[in-house]
């Protein structure tokens, strides 16, 4: 399980750059399904907006925070491609950067469609390959330390573009594919994000927290080091936004 507190200090607040033009095209939906949660960074702005927000996540504890963070929304636990909702629940689909995690894109894909209206629309957020410095540092200071720093295998291309990822939202039934691609630059304490994201846990930087103080040691050395160009100006960070409707 993630530690939520951190993630929402951490990596939530890394993604919430991408969350106005994530929502940019259903700004006026009514019904909105926030697909992946978190600690609610994209249902704490559709609700903003005046949208009916119904929030999902797998992780427990990402239910709880939101849930009680935003009791305006109605939260629950899921995980795609299985959805507890009726065919055509929703007006519009936001899910930030979810897509990249899931077991099976295409049947991830058939799901959030199955779940719009006809004419509801669709948006999905991934990082941009190469350019997720934030995070590269960190991969790049486990290796240095002789610690394998590979994600744990997902279907999604660690490599997908814009045009691959619209071909296959056109594969799996929507119309009208876009993909934008927005840069921001992530600036944050650099202390503070190493404690952040290696105390939120998870497969790949968790491991750090799980190593022998001296191996820890290491690790952080290197990642101070790799980080210090980023101290005045942040982390540069790339994303694709794609944007669909259902026929």
């Amino acid at each position: 399980m993630v530690n939520a507190d951190a993630y929402d200090r951490g990596f939530a607040r890394l993604s919430r750059h991408a969350v106005a033009p994530l929502l940019a095209r259903s700004r006026s939906a009514r019904r909105l399904l926030d697909a992946g949660c978190g600690s609610g960074v994209v249902t704490e702005a559709a609700l903003a907006l005046g949208a009916v927000v119904t929030a999902v996540d797998a992780d427990p504890a990402m239910v709880e925070l939101t849930a009680r963070r935003f009791p305006g929304a109605a939260v629950r636990r899921a995980t795609l491609p299985e959805l507890p909702f009726g065919d055509g629940e929703f007006d519009a689909v936001a899910g930030n950067f979810i897509i990249n995690h899931v077991p099976d894109t295409g049947a991830a894909l058939r799901e959030l469609r199955r779940v719009l209206r006809p004419g509801g629309t669709l948006a999905l957020s991934w990082w941009a390959a190469g350019e997720m410095t934030a995070t590269a540092v960190l991969a790049d200071a486990m290796e240095a330390a002789g610690l394998s720093s590979e994600a744990p295998p997902r279907p999604f291309a660690a490599d997908a573009g814009p045009e691959w990822f619209a071909a296959l939202l056109t594969e799996t039934g929507f119309a009208g594919a876009e993909v934008e691609s927005v840069r921001w630059r992530h600036r944050v304490d650099l202390d503070a994000w190493w404690t952040d994201v290696v105390v939120a846990g998870g497969a790949r930087f968790g491991a750090i927290g799980r190593q022998p103080p001296e191996v820890a040691g290491r690790v952080r050395a290197h990642y101070e080091r790799l980080a210090a160009p980023y101290a005045r100006d942040g982390f540069p960070v790339r994303a694709h936004i794609a944007h669909a409707r259902r026929p």
